[in-house]
């Protein structure tokens, strides 16, 4: 079956299944559940499309001849001739994804749920609170601290920093906001807040790794300043002076420490909590923090996320709760197309740590609600470091 407005690559029958479909509007679809075969296979092509170039009555099969050298020949089907151009694009070649180690810097990858190009600048270490996940010994100094919720053993796990290519970014902002990584300005600048585009954390197991013989193959403002191309190196794209600096100086307001996890009724939600730094204000101190958080329908019925319903409690005694349509103003559709959304928001307390949690409401397509957890996550100041970034630091 063709899909409107789409495209599709398929497998030979030997292989698998589709690798993954785009709409018209650019939203890829999850490939992590369809591309979990990908190190069994001997298929490395990588094929995007440019959204704008894509006619309505235009349906695109691809095809793979297998020979000499693995060729793979994409066949695209007009219902009638188009002049626009091509549709796909030959990006690069896939590499088995990596089940132990780390991926080094200037690792290029295909992010596996949200579908862009990206490049790995440096990986992080962080304590995962999977609450899916029962441990038989309970060690209470690693636990995360949760209101009315059972306690979770962490375990380590890997994160990238990352760098998401500029062409991508607009195909994917309806499923993950491409400037989630925000600082705290200036204390003379009129903004509360600043954001560095196209900067992301990912998961070990969101990359999809693959090579090009481009020296250039990420376009983002800040590809060349951190990286430079080095042919005898792998992967050829290695770290210049400026990124090891700016990770140095910015690590505090960076690092990725928790991470917290929790499904219900096949929602899962992931929560990653950042703290931001501190601020005076009206002869007090205010405290800030930015959560990221991902939602992932894990089943094939379709829900909506429609509220939700968030307790803050700070070190200071107070309990705040917060309630709402949404969120970031959005309410966004999970089906099995379009089965995750991405968003960070932003929190500030008159004390240095407290906690959050809460649920989310979702409808189904019958116009029934349920609830789903947000796992609880502690909010956690740096007492090493009393002044947050002033500026992007190189």
């Amino acid at each position: 079956m063709l899909l409107p407005l789409s495209y599709r690559l398929r497998f030979t029958k030997k292989l698998g299944a589709v690798v993954g479909c785009t709409d018209a509007y650019g939203s890829t679809t999850g490939l992590s559940k369809s591309m979990q075969l990908m190190e069994k296979t001997e298929i490395r092509f990588i094929f995007l499309w440019q959204p704008h170039w894509f006619p309505s009555d235009l349906a695109i099969d691809v095809s793979w001849g297998v020979g000499v050298g693995l060729g793979l020949t994409p066949c695209l089907c007009p219902r009638r001739n188009r002049a626009e151009g091509k549709v796909l694009e030959t990006v690069g070649m896939f590499e088995a994804p990596k089940q132990h180690g780390k991926y080094e810097t200037g690792q290029l990858f295909l992010h596996s749920v949200f579908g862009y190009r990206g490049i790995v600048l440096f990986p992080w270490q962080a304590r995962l609170y999977d609450r899916d996940v029962t441990s038989p010994v309970q060690d209470k100094s690693e636990n995360a601290a949760g209101h009315g919720s059972k306690e979770v053993k962490g375990k380590t796990h890997t994160y990238y920093q990352v760098l998401i290519d500029a062409r991508d970014c607009p195909h994917i902002s309806q499923r993950s906001q491409t400037e989630a990584v925000t600082f705290l300005a200036n204390h003379d600048d009129s903004r509360a807040l600043y954001a560095i585009p196209g900067l992301d954390y990912v998961s070990h197991e969101d990359i999809l790794p693959y090579s090009s013989t481009d020296q250039v193959p990420i376009q983002h403002e800040l590809f060349e300043r951190f990286l430079i191309y080095d042919q005898t190196k792998v992967p050829p794209f290695v770290a210049r002076d400026t990124l090891c600096a700016w990770q140095e100086k910015n690590h505090p307001w960076l690092e990725l420490s928790d991470v917290h996890r929790e499904t219900t009724d096949n929602i899962r939600v992931t929560v990653i909590p950042f703290y931001m730094g501190m601020r005076e204000a009206q002869n007090s101190h205010v405290y800030w923090w930015r959560y990221c958080i991902r939602l992932e329908n894990l089943d094939n019925e379709v829900v909506q996320l429609r509220e939700r319903h968030w307790r803050i409690f700070s070190l200071s005694g107070t309990l705040e709760t917060v309630r709402g349509r949404g969120v970031v103003g959005r309410e966004p559709v999970l089906s099995k197309e379009q089965p995750a959304f991405q968003y960070s928001s932003h929190v500030s307390l008159q004390a240095s740590s407290g906690h959050m949690w809460g649920t989310f409401r979702f409808e189904k397509p019958d116009g029934s609600h349920f609830d789903v957890r947000i796992p609880p996550f502690s909010l956690e100041s740096n007492k090493d470091e009393k002044t947050p970034p002033s500026g992007l630091h190189w």
